[in-house]
């Protein structure tokens, strides 16, 4: 039939045939829901632009939180979702971030260089905080975010070692410190600065006035994130955050064991009695998968992070396997996120990482650094 008419009048046709509507595309959209965000890419406001071009359609997404390692598998759904509209027969898809600072406590100074601060804590120490800690900014750091980290832990610190770093940080104007770099994100620790035997023998506000010199005379350079290793506890270094750091949220490490569990507890309350908002609970050590003949068993019990999770209406991260390669790849200074860059594991890191990031992406803006500082002169 279509031979019989002129040309066209077939172009007006197939033309006509192959329209569809941003209202259509943006409908679409609202069906696929960010499994990180937890909402649809519309209402998330990450759709800045819809383009049409005959049959394909160009999106421009910018998202609150780093997403380089999530790019394909979003381009590819929403291509899945988006060519089942009449008129469509491919999807483009131009997927950036923009990482902006989120609000802290009320009267917390802003730290320079620094867009959020998120401490990593737990109630009790062996739970395996400090190389979760280390491995989630290693992770943050992959997907595209200028990440760095704060070892708080002043009298067993760790991250030195974790991270590989050796020597001591300069100093270019004698009252800073320069960050020390290991595998592109920059940190900042009182290993650094002591023999790696030399004990910390201080009291309390000795080792609070170090915490603060370390956060607030280390020259960051634009962090999107600073990840604090917080000690074990709920004593002066956690009182000193809470009352004097801007912490943009708090990520809680535990393990199933009951005995962990209650101290876990003890921490997320205390975020919650000083305003700092938790941002989720990470079981470490979950599951332990034998190397041998691939036996999985539960050894410090099972979904203990899932029902403290619950019950305190907090988010549950994800759960994380009692490896033996996690140990022996942080003891080498090459944590797994590195040294396994497409393992099973770091897949796991970077899947709780994103979590965390896009959670707090969600969070009230932080206006503060953009006003200027009024002063009165008589």
């Amino acid at each position: 039939m279509s031979e019989l008419l002129p040309a066209f009048i077939t172009q007006l046709i197939e033309g006509t045939k192959l329209m569809v509507t941003e209202e259509q595309i943006s409908a679409k959209l609202k069906e696929y829901i960010d499994p990180y965000l937890q909402t649809d890419l519309v209402d998330a406001k990450v759709l800045k632009k819809v383009g049409i071009d005959g049959d394909t359609v160009n999106l421009d997404l910018v998202f609150g939180y780093p997403i380089n390692g999530y790019e394909a598998t979003l381009s590819a759904a929403l291509n899945e979702k988006l060519t089942t509209l009449d008129g469509v027969s491919q999807v483009t898809c131009n997927v950036s971030h923009k990482v902006v600072s989120h609000a802290a406590q009320k009267g917390v100074k802003h730290i320079d260089g620094v867009k959020n601060i998120i401490a990593v804590a737990s109630g009790k120490g062996g739970v395996g905080k400090s190389t979760v800690a280390a491995n989630l900014a290693l992770a943050l750091s992959a997907d595209g975010a200028k990440v760095g980290m704060l070892d708080a832990d002043i009298y067993g610190p760790s991250q030195p070692r974790m991270l590989g770093v050796s020597g001591q940080p300069k100093s270019g104007d004698g009252n800073s410190l320069e960050p020390m770099m290991s595998y592109h994100i920059q940190s900042m620790s009182i290993g650094y600065l002591i023999d790696e035997e030399t004990p910390m023998i201080w009291r309390g506000p000795m080792v609070t006035q170090a915490l603060e010199q370390l956060l607030k005379d280390t020259k960051w350079e634009e962090l999107d994130y600073l990840i604090i290793d917080l000690p074990p506890g709920t004593g002066d270094t956690q009182l000193t955050l809470a009352q004097k750091i801007p912490v943009s949220g708090a990520v809680i490490i535990t393990t199933p064991q009951d005995i962990s569990l209650l101290d876990a507890r003890k921490g997320l309350k205390m975020f919650e009695k000083v305003q700092v908002p938790v941002l989720g609970i990470v079981e470490n050590m979950s599951i332990h998968i034998c190397s041998n003949c691939g036996h999985e068993e539960h050894i410090f019990g099972e979904g203990g992070g899932v029902s403290l999770a619950d019950e305190q209406d907090v988010d549950f991260l994800g759960s994380l396997p009692l490896d033996k390669r996690i140990r022996e790849d942080a003891d080498n200074g090459k944590p797994t996120v590195v040294a396994d860059p497409d393992g099973a594991i770091t897949k796991r890191y970077r899947d709780i990482g994103r979590h965390i990031v896009a959670k707090l992406s969600k969070q009230s803006k932080d206006y503060s650094a953009k006003f200027p500082s009024i002063k009165i002169v008589q």
